[in-house]
């Protein structure tokens, strides 16, 4: 009976075990894509005197850096509107996760 009941304990414990570590690489995933999405926002708003294609490079090129696809780029004014999307984790029918981030000059209300 002691064997059963330890069998048990271990399969619970391992299916914790798992379920912490899918979570944390959820959780640094969605915070590699909020990251990404702000410097990529940055980085666009910061080369903006270059034109919204040259801004929007560098957005994708700080995407590629951090392993995230961009999804958009667009400008509204002088604003930069980043949107990107980190990888799937593995999980069928669930995508990855996704961040949106804007940057624009200071001194204006948003």
């Amino acid at each position: 009976m002691a064997t059963i009941w330890t069998a048990m304990a271990v399969a619970a414990l391992t299916g914790v075990a798992v379920l912490a570590i899918w979570l944390a690489t959820a959780v640094l995933a969605r915070h590699r894509a909020e990251s990404a999405a702000d410097l990529g926002a940055l980085a666009a708003a910061s080369h903006a005197a270059e034109g919204p294609a040259q801004a929007c490079e560098r957005a994708r090129w700080i995407a590629d850096r951090m392993a995230v696809s961009l999804v958009t780029c667009r400008w509204q004014r002088l604003d930069a509107f980043v949107e990107v999307q980190a990888p799937s984790l593995g999980i069928a029918g669930l995508p990855g996760p996704s961040a949106r981030a804007r940057a624009g000059p200071t001194g204006q209300p948003p």
